[in-house]
């Protein structure tokens, strides 16, 4: 339920601190200016930038969040190549960064190795004679970090009692992700199919087995993940907070799912005794019940089998690593390249230590007054946010006092934590292959979690994004609205441009996730971040009327010729899309009233506004990308959260002279009015 975008008071970038007059943060030769604006936004805005910007090899989808990424690793791999290129203290953090880099650089080593790392727990698969040693196992896998248990355990906040934590069970099991790629029948998801069928057979063949033994192992898989798939929540189901939420006793637990060992599965995983649990989604997990007394022996070792071989494949050889990519990146999303090595070394080091490199990115590379402007921006939005609540005509003075309190009582997090995660229970020993380095890792990453959260109240001040990422969230739990420093760089943060490109950028962000509090998920939590009704019945039905327009308006967006947009999938970030602008624009209209903006490069302060909006969508996509996204994201594609959000905000009318007889023009009564 976070969202994953890519995101009273003086003005606060009219001028510098010298008195110097910024820029207006417009780059016009990203524009198509003889577009015009009514007719397609994301072209004027943006067709510059992605004539520019062509798919290279390497990506299925490049757009300015990849332009940022690339220059984040860069600077990633400065920092971790100036610790792995000088002997460190056995035991430190540079040791352990840059071990565990030298080990995931080196192919040498591992296509000596072959599958010859993950070749004593094949063998320990084979050697398993009974269900009940069978489940005891693949629990002992999942803490490995392998996905073998056909169901994910995790802790967070109860989402009822949102102080505390609770032991959460989850629907999961499919190689794939989604279950529509198992029972889809359209020519795309076929054809994907068929692709993965071949992709199961390759790796077991792989692993040794002979033509028969690989394909009747294919077979089971398949077979299994196929029965889960059946029986999984779509991925609009699993946005229905109260249906995804089943809280029980773990006496409960155990005679409500005998057919699964929970005992011996949470003590191999490493927790502790709990008094109760949530079971997320009670369908798949009953399922995974049926397969596991059903299902033969043999099956269910070939199962177990793939998934320590698939989770393996990226830090096996080259071959299994060509393998893994040309299914998953290749065939899926129409990568036609590999990242380069060092890439893929920097992204393992960053998962495994990503706090540990934050700590050194955010020292070198992150100014502190960006972090002080960013507090300064966020009580305008704040305060402008407010402001649309206190004037909606629909909403009553009862839900108004609660939305009121809600947002006064966000919590803010910007640019990195205050105290930093401790790396010292983690070992990072080079005598031993890289998966088994990774696979120690994972022990520690989940034994760290479980002591952090198990039976613990939540602790608020946990950052649930590195800060080097790019990107931002909002946690309903928590209330809490968070920005990391690595996204605040420019074009979504820039202290050498005005208000009006700020705002129409970071300010959205900001907005946007604002905004996540108030969405249809988010709006059914407090604000202490229990999912809890605050809502009068009249205010309630009056809400679920207007956010039905945003639906309906998507259901209707063509995003390929024979695929359009889930408005049901994408309600919630769209709605955080609008309110961002709307809120955004009115903190613009606010901070020019002290600090008046005028005409730069030929635009408006409010042409600006839009068109840096338009921009931070730039991007060319793969349509075998566009269409995993169209299956699985909750947000729209990045034309549509510009020409599906824009034409909902009158201001953008008036700011263009957009018409009736304009393409995207959508008439008064059928616009979005939320927030």
């Amino acid at each position: 339920m976070t969202s994953r975008i890519f995101f009273p008071l003086a003005a606060l970038f009219a001028v510098t601190a010298m008195g110097q007059t910024l820029k207006s943060g417009i780059d016009k030769s990203a524009m198509n200016t003889k577009v015009k604006p009514g007719t397609d936004f994301y072209d004027y805005a943006t067709a510059g930038w992605r004539s520019a910007h062509p798919l290279t090899a390497e990506y299925s989808r490049y757009g300015q969040f990849n332009v940022l990424q690339e220059e984040n690793q860069k600077q990633l791999r400065e920092l971790i190549e100036g610790l792995a290129a000088e002997a460190q203290p056995q035991g430190s953090l540079g040791q352990k960064i840059g071990g565990l880099y030298r080990l995931a650089m080196d192919s040498t080593r591992r296509n000596a190795e072959g599958f010859a790392p993950i070749r004593p727990l094949l063998e320990r698969i084979a050697a398993v004679k009974t269900r009940p040693a069978y489940q005891f196992l693949v629990a002992q896998l999942a803490r490995k970090g392998v996905p073998s248990l056909m169901f994910s355990v995790y802790c967070a906040a109860d989402l009822r009692e949102a102080a505390m934590n609770l032991v959460q069970i989850d629907q999961g099991g499919l190689s794939m992700g989604e279950r529509d790629y198992y029972l889809g029948d359209d020519e795309s998801t076929v054809r994907i199919r068929e692709a993965y069928r071949q992709y199961v057979y390759n790796l077991f063949r792989m692993v040794g087995n002979d033509e028969a033994a690989a394909t009747k192992k294919r077979d089971y898989v398949l077979a299994v993940e196929t029965q889960i798939a059946e029986a999984s929540y779509t991925a609009v189901k699993r946005r229905d907070v109260e249906a995804n939420y089943h809280k029980m006793g773990y006496a409960e637990l155990l005679e409500e799912y005998p057919g699964i060992d929970w005992g011996n599965t949470l003590l191999a995983l490493g927790y502790p005794s709990v008094e109760a649990v949530s079971v997320s989604q009670p369908e798949p997990i009953h399922e995974v019940e049926k397969i596991l007394s059903e299902a033969s022996l043999d099956a269910l070792k070939a199962y177990a089998e793939f998934k320590v071989i698939d989770d393996a494949a990226d830090a096996l050889d080259d071959a299994f690593r060509a393998e893994s990519f040309g299914f998953y990146s290749r065939t899926m999303r129409g990568v036609e390249q590999d990242k380069p090595r060092w890439k893929r070394a920097v992204g393992s080091v960053d998962d495994v230590m990503g706090m540990a490199l934050g700590r050194l990115y955010v020292e070198k590379y992150f100014p502190e007054s960006s972090k002080q402007r960013m507090l300064e921006l966020v009580e305008n939005l704040r305060v402008a946010l407010g402001e649309r609540i206190q004037g909606l005509t629909w909403m009553g003075d009862a839900t108004k006092r609660q939305a009121m309190e809600k947002l006064a009582s966000f919590y803010v997090k910007i640019g990195y934590p205050d105290t930093w995660r401790d790396y010292s229970g983690l070992q990072i020993d080079e005598q031993q292959s890289y998966y088994e380095n990774l696979s120690r890792a994972n022990e520690f990453l989940l034994a760290d979690q479980i002591a952090r959260r198990v039976n613990k109240p939540v602790d608020k001040t946990e950052w649930l994004m590195t800060p080097q990422t790019i990107n931002a969230y909002y946690n309903p739990t928590t209330n809490e609205i968070c920005f990391p420093a690595g996204i605040l760089q420019p074009p979504f943060f820039n202290p050498e441009a005005d208000d009006a490109a700020n705002y129409g950028a970071i300010g959205v962000v900001i907005g946007h996730e604002m905004t996540h509090g108030f969405d249809d998920q988010g709006a059914q939590f407090d604000k202490d971040g229990n999912l809890r009704n605050w809502w009068t019945d009249e205010d309630k039905a009056r809400f679920t009327e207007r956010t039905k327009v945003m639906e309906e308006f998507f259901n209707g967006v063509e995003v390929l010729p024979d695929m359009r947009a889930n408005g049901k999938l994408t309600l919630g970030e769209n709605i955080a899309d609008n309110g961002g602008l709307n809120v955004a624009y009115q903190a613009l209209q606010n901070a020019m009233r002290t600090r008046p903006l005028g005409m730069q490069d030929g635009l408006t302060p409010e042409q600006r506004f839009f068109v840096s909006y338009g921009l931070i969508w730039a991007e060319n996509i793969r349509d075998e990308q566009l269409r995993q996204y169209n299956k699985t994201d909750p947000h729209s594609p990045a034309r549509w959260r510009v020409n599906g959000a824009l034409p909902h905000v009158d201001a953008w009318y008036s700011a263009f002279g957009v018409g009736k007889r304009d393409k995207l023009f959508v008439p008064k009564a059928k616009r979005v009015a939320v927030w």
